[in-house]
């Protein structure tokens, strides 16, 4: 005898039917948050370790040998320009100028003599001629052996201090030894490295924030003095030099610094930090495709901005990037993209 069934959710045997998974309602899939890309004017900042150094640094060499027979700087030491910072033994080289001057004379007098001589035909033009050769050859010798004798001495070229002494009075020094070295402290300036990705967007005048350690870190204010025209083939990075405003009391040549570069607003394509995936094949993200499924793109990223990172390649604007509920997640499954109020929930599963 047949009987009819009802639609009450039970088996013929009276057991109640097993509810239907989540997964297969009617427009369920796995849940994700995402956001809409779009591409907008950004500034970044970028904070780049780097080294005070002196811009004006002059190494100051004997151009003559000979014994020093002074030499009353020390490392520290303030010198003005045109101050005598040492000199060299030169009782040889005057002696050979006093000589010079004499020959000098002696030729001088010789050319007014034949000039005479010739004035009354008692001499030819060319024994005139061979005399007034002798007596420039002796000029130049005197101006030559004075500026041997100027080379004795050597004098500071600007205003500055002492950095290096390398001699003593009394060592005997040739030609081309390092003597002493001199800085110019008004030439401190800040040395930082800056990546071939930031380089296109700074320029010189920008300003910069500077921080150095060992004065405590106080913010200090400068401008990009100078941009490097060539990268470190290993780092694929510039030096960029950076001018103080006001260079601060105790700063040295060598201390640790930090400065703080602001690029100027370029439009970038930007997406969470969390969203950018890495596999062998690279690096990708998750997208929500047309048809509710998730598909993997790869991508290139740029410059990371606090917790985004800029896309270069691989995204367009207006798509949906996803940025959490990653586990499981495979290429063609169907998502569905949570509400606000079930955000926190997707974030724990990641």
């Amino acid at each position: 005898m047949g009987c009819s069934q009802q639609g009450d959710g039970r088996d013929r045997d009276g057991a109640a039917s097993p509810a239907s998974p989540p997964s297969q309602r009617p427009g369920s899939g796995h849940l994700v948050t995402a956001i809409t890309t779009q591409r907008a004017p950004v500034s970044a900042q970028h904070e780049r370790p780097g080294t005070l150094r002196l811009r004006r640094l002059v190494r100051l060499y004997s151009q003559e040998e000979g014994r020093i027979t002074a030499l009353d700087v020390f490392e520290g030491d303030a010198v003005r320009q045109g101050q005598v910072l040492a000199r060299i033994e030169d009782d040889l080289l005057r002696a050979e100028l006093d000589k010079a001057r004499a020959t000098r004379a002696q030729e001088a007098l010789d050319v007014e003599r034949l000039a005479d001589l010739t004035r009354r035909k008692a001499a030819s033009e060319d024994e005139l001629a061979q005399a007034r050769t002798a007596l420039a050859v002796a000029e130049a010798e005197v101006r030559l052996l004075q500026t041997r004798l100027d080379y004795t001495r050597v004098e500071a070229p600007f205003a500055g201090v002492i950095t290096e002494r390398l001699v003593e009075p009394g060592d005997f020094v040739t030609k081309k030894t390092h003597l002493l070295t001199l800085a110019d402290p008004a030439s401190l300036i800040a040395e930082v490295y800056v990546s071939e990705l930031v380089l296109p967007q700074v320029a010189l005048g920008d300003p910069v924030r500077l921080r150095i350690d060992a004065l405590g870190g106080q913010p200090l204010a400068g401008t990009i003095l100078r941009i490097h025209p060539t990268l470190s083939e290993t780092s694929r990075q510039a030096p960029v030099e950076v001018r103080f405003e006001r260079i601060p009391d105790g700063a040295r040549a060598g201390q640790f610094i930090r400065a703080e570069l602001t690029t100027a607003a370029v439009p970038r394509l930007l997406v969470p930090f969390r969203a950018l995936r890495q596999d062998r094949d690279g690096q990708f993200v998750w997208i929500i495709g047309d048809d509710g499924t998730a598909v993997k793109r790869p991508v290139q990223s740029g410059l990371r901005i606090a917790d985004d990172i800029e896309i270069l390649t691989g995204l367009a604007p207006a798509e949906q990037v996803i940025t959490r509920g990653f586990l499981g997640l495979t290429q063609g499954k169907a998502v569905t993209r949570a509400e606000p109020s079930e955000q926190a929930a997707v974030g724990t599963r990641r």
